[in-house]
């Protein structure tokens, strides 16, 4: 695709070779004459000097004069991610069931369905138009798929299900496990029922070997839009709401509340029942409490989390401490020499 016809496409402007024709994506490092590029932190406006990127989208204060072919945006980020989609589109889903595929006779396959080998679909189960079903995933009885769903290799997805259309679930994950809830009684842990489901929204994206409980009761939720990264456990009965995005190895205990456009940052762990308003931002490795409430729009670090501001601020105490050591046995060995003085006097 030349840069002139992309331009147009992103609705941007461009500077340079408008006929230079792109046929990939690469990094400012690694960019060759025929790759497209992006700059979207000072540092990489640094690495762009000496790149040998075909072009590159920047931004509208990134220095003109340059004699770089460029593609100028508000966001480059955000425009490189809708240029790759243009210049390295998906491969087309390819409509047919393999033959070692294995589908219950009442389920619903829509038109345009690839389901690929050893495969197994049980009964009642709907799959929307257009979706793709990797090699080797287990869907259980009474499952929704909706259309254009893509299943990788390997997702296990349990009885009653339903998941919106768009959604992309990656290798391994489990949707619709058993929470963890046991009762003790005669010094035994008894199953507490695990009777609920799962609901899934549109458009959401589930990484590798993550899972999602079904709830005890009810439903377990997990809103439109939201982006959940590999090796996450959502417990059961959690509401998830709309566009929040959470990253890798972090664990939500059972009846968290997640409010819509949160952010949940890795290695986070929060207990039962705890609530993030909309907005908020939970920093990695933080840990909520039971039960406790992040307010809307606040950012949160650290072990019990709390804002960030009195996070820094603990920090930078907790680095002076060596400092505060020393002071401290300077002043008891003072101390200590002026008592051996008045004790020596007559």
């Amino acid at each position: 695709m030349r840069v002139r016809e992309l331009a147009e496409w992103l609705g941007a402007t461009f500077e340079g070779d408008g006929e230079k024709e792109l046929a990939g994506v690469a990094p400012l490092e690694t960019a060759g004459a025929a790759d497209l590029s992006f700059v979207g932190s000072q540092k990489a406006a640094k690495q762009a000097e000496a790149s040998g990127a075909g072009a590159m989208i920047v931004s509208q204060e990134f220095p003109e004069g340059s004699g770089r072919t460029l593609i100028r945006v508000a966001v480059p980020r955000t425009a490189f991610a809708r240029a790759v989609s243009r210049l390295l589109p998906a491969p087309p889903v390819i409509a047919g069931i393999h033959p070692s595929a294995v589908i219950a006779a009442n389920a619903e396959i829509g038109p345009g369905v690839a389901i690929g080998p050893g495969v197994n679909i049980g009964a009642g189960t709907r799959i929307g138009a257009g979706s793709s079903i990797g090699s080797g995933c287990a869907i259980g009885s009474r499952v929704l798929i909706g259309e254009g769903g893509v299943l990788h290799a390997k997702v296990t997805i349990y009885d009653d299900v339903d998941i919106g259309r768009g959604a992309v679930l990656h290798s391994g994950c489990v949707i619709g496990a058993d929470g963890f809830g046991f009762v003790m009684e005669q010094g035994r842990y008894q199953k507490f029922p695990q009777v609920g489901r799962v609901e899934i929204g549109d458009d959401v994206e589930i990484g590798a070997n993550t899972c999602i409980d079904r709830a005890a009761l009810g439903v377990t939720s997990i809103g439109e839009g939201t982006k959940i990264d590999n090796m996450v456990h959502i417990g059961h009965n959690c509401r998830v709401g709309k566009h929040v995005a959470i990253a890798a190895q972090t664990g939500f205990s059972g009846g968290v509340v997640i409010e819509d456009y949160a952010v949940v940052g890795g290695q986070v762990g929060i207990g039962d029942k705890a609530r993030v308003e909309s907005r908020a931002v939970l920093g990695s490795g933080c840990g909520v409490l039971t039960s406790k409430i992040v307010r809307a729009g606040q950012v949160v670090w650290g072990t019990p989390a709390r804002p960030l501001k009195q996070y820094l601020e603990q920090l930078a105490n907790m680095s002076r401490l060596p400092e505060i050591r020393r002071t401290l046995i300077d002043l008891k060995r003072r101390v200590s020499e002026m008592e051996a003085r008045i004790e020596r006097k007559p």
